[in-house]
């Protein structure tokens, strides 16, 4: 009787257990907080990994930024299942054949990882806080020396070759984070919509330009907070590295969507009335139309050189629309896989709850949460101060 009051509107011909969908907003959000965390640690990597000098003022800030969202990437997961208790089970009883046990060991390793590149980058910082500071905060950072208060050529090298070696491990770690999240769905043969080879490149590429894309909001909302000047170099650089993935990911989603189509299998007219319908509007209107409106933007800024506010506001309105533009392709393969019945002859029609565990205002909560915890770490371990020590 609850399951057909939690039934959704459904046409065509469709088994019984699937009109409730199991998988919503939490499930979408997951995936979504998951690659803003690898593409914000890419741009760091571009700098301590290759020395790409232009994004230095955003490297520091970018470790703070991955090492946040990361911290409240299980927070779906945890409120999606129905005993969040058990979670730890997946470490103290490892099961390596199941993608998203994985998780837990790649979630675990890689908040280590950020953790000690963020503790290197600032080592020299946080002596000079120990030595400063007083109260809580003095004591904090004291504990962070580990007892060191050594800085010298000698330890300066030192840091400088740890940051790189983590950097460098960082690469597979956060990359191999958010592929595994595509690797989970494009495994799902038993749905039209998602057993794609292509799956895991299209989740990561596009996890790389949202990460990228939310480092350029809040790098120009935070510089015009504390009413600094954006650096124009920096900021041009993000714009060459947020096009070129662009371009990648649009080339990735359209092979993937186009070998569905030639394929031409067993309920293909389907999958065509599946975007023609319950998916019109998050596939054409979000994820197509604000990726095409994104590259535009950004190949005329590129193209005719664009200085100073235009460069600024051409960028930003770009990043925003394939922030809207990744969401609604994380949406798309979620929901929009369940809306597709396994009989292949049917629609499901998903409309999100506002209140609830996993409703509307849940996930908006959830989604604010870590950017709560960056503006705490960006007090402690502040990556703007003039004399602060950029690795």
């Amino acid at each position: 009787m609850e399951a057909l009051f939690h039934a959704s509107p459904f046409t065509g011909y469709v088994f019984p257990n699937e009109t409730e969908i199991p998988w919503s907003l939490m499930i979408v959000i997951y995936p979504y907080i998951t690659g803003l965390v690898a593409g914000s640690f890419t741009v760091a990597t571009f700098y301590h990994v290759f020395g790409v000098s232009r994004f230095k003022p955003v490297a520091r800030f970018a470790l703070l930024t991955s090492l946040a969202f990361m911290l409240f990437v299980p927070v779906p997961l945890l409120l999606h299942l129905g005993h969040p208790e058990r979670a730890l089970n997946v470490l103290l009883t490892p099961h390596m054949t199941s993608a998203f046990a994985a998780f837990g060991f790649f979630a675990a390793f890689y908040v280590i990882l950020v953790a000690l590149e963020i503790w290197f980058s600032y080592r020299e910082d946080i002596v000079a806080w120990a030595q400063d500071r007083k109260g809580l905060r003095g004591m904090f950072y004291r504990a962070l020396t580990l007892g060191s208060y050594e800085i010298s050529a000698t330890t300066r090298a030192y840091d400088a070759k740890w940051i790189k070696a983590l950097a460098i491990t960082g690469i597979a770690g956060a990359h191999g984070l958010h592929g595994y999240v595509g690797f989970v769905f494009g495994s799902l043969k038993s749905r039209e919509w998602w057993g794609s080879d292509l799956m895991p490149a299209i989740f990561l590429v596009s996890a790389i330009v949202s990460g990228i894309s939310i480092l350029i909001v809040l790098y120009v909302l935070t510089s015009r907070f504390r009413k600094t000047p954006i650096d124009r170099t920096c900021m041009k650089g993000l714009a060459y590295m947020l096009w070129g993935f662009l371009i990648f990911a649009v080339v990735l989603e359209f092979l993937e969507f186009a070998n569905i189509v030639y394929k031409g299998r067993e309920g293909v007219e389907t999958v065509l009335a599946l975007v023609a319908g319950p998916l019109w509007f998050s596939v054409w209107a979000l994820q197509l139309a604000g990726s095409v409106a994104a590259f535009f933007i950004l190949t005329y800024v590129i193209w005719r050189g664009t200085q100073d506010r235009q460069l600024v506001v051409g960028v930003l309105v770009a990043a925003l629309l394939m922030l809207v533009s990744v969401l609604a392709m994380r949406w798309n393969v979620v929901i929009g896989g369940q809306e597709l019945s396994k009989t292949m002859h049917g629609l499901i029609y998903f409309y999100p709850p506002f209140l609830g565990r996993e409703g509307l205002l849940a996930t908006m909560i959830v989604f604010a949460l870590p950017f709560g915890m960056l503006w705490g770490l960006t007090r402690l371990f502040p990556p703007w101060e003039p004399n602060a020590r950029h690795n």
